[in-house]
């Protein structure tokens, strides 16, 4: 898509613009419709995924004593974390109506990136210290492929201003001392315990 956009203008035309596609298309309004349709699409798809997946990010926390047993709660018809799903929509909501959406990119950029970097060193010291976990998919050429995760993540991360890498270490912080303030002592698997069903098996259905 680069190359494309490079080769119909200038490359300077596309500095510090935030849509590159619809200037390479400007004069051409059903290009520019059709292009605008299609990341409607992409943003409605992906604010859905994440509107779902963190609810059960927090339940599943909060089955093993990371967070407060309230956000465990599972609709007892639907078998939803509505109690999760409700606060993440109201925090988001929030969030989005008070503050400008570039920052908000920025941060969960940031977010985003750093959460890959854990997940590549997570592949790193699993595939030394479990060797025998059950994986449905191993991941190739380790450690250089995770190697080269953390370092292509940790060049986008520096590519980031110094105001959104400011907001990154507070959260971060304060993520941490959530942790070490309550979840370390209250984590069920920490201390050996049967933490109930995990995202593996599905809450069991309730005949109606």
């Amino acid at each position: 898509m680069a190359a494309v956009i490079t080769g119909m203008r200038t490359y300077t035309t596309y500095f510090g613009d935030s849509a590159a596609v619809a200037t390479a298309f400007a004069g051409r309004p059903w290009a520019q419709a059709l292009i605008s349709a299609g990341a409607l699409a992409g943003l409605t798809s992906v604010i859905l995924v994440f509107q779902l997946g963190q609810p059960r990010i927090f339940m599943a926390m909060a089955r093993d004593g990371l967070l407060p047993q309230y956000f465990a709660r599972v609709h007892p018809r639907f078998r939803t974390p509505y109690i999760t799903t409700i606060w993440t929509g109201v925090a988001v909501g929030g969030v989005a109506m008070l503050t400008d959406i570039g920052s908000l990119a920025d941060l969960t950029n940031i977010g985003t990136l750093f959460a890959f970097i854990l997940v590549c060193l997570g592949v790193i010291i699993l595939r030394r210290k479990d060797a025998s976990r059950r994986r449905p998919f191993r991941v190739p050429m380790v450690p250089l492929f995770p190697l080269l995760g953390v370092f292509f993540c940790f060049v986008l991360m520096l590519s980031l201003p110094l105001e959104t890498w400011g907001r990154f270490v507070v959260w971060l912080a304060i993520g941490l001392c959530i942790y070490f303030l309550y979840s370390l002592r209250h984590s069920k698997l920490r201390r050996g315990l049967d933490a109930g069903i995990t995202e593996d098996e599905p809450p069991p259905l309730i005949k109606t």
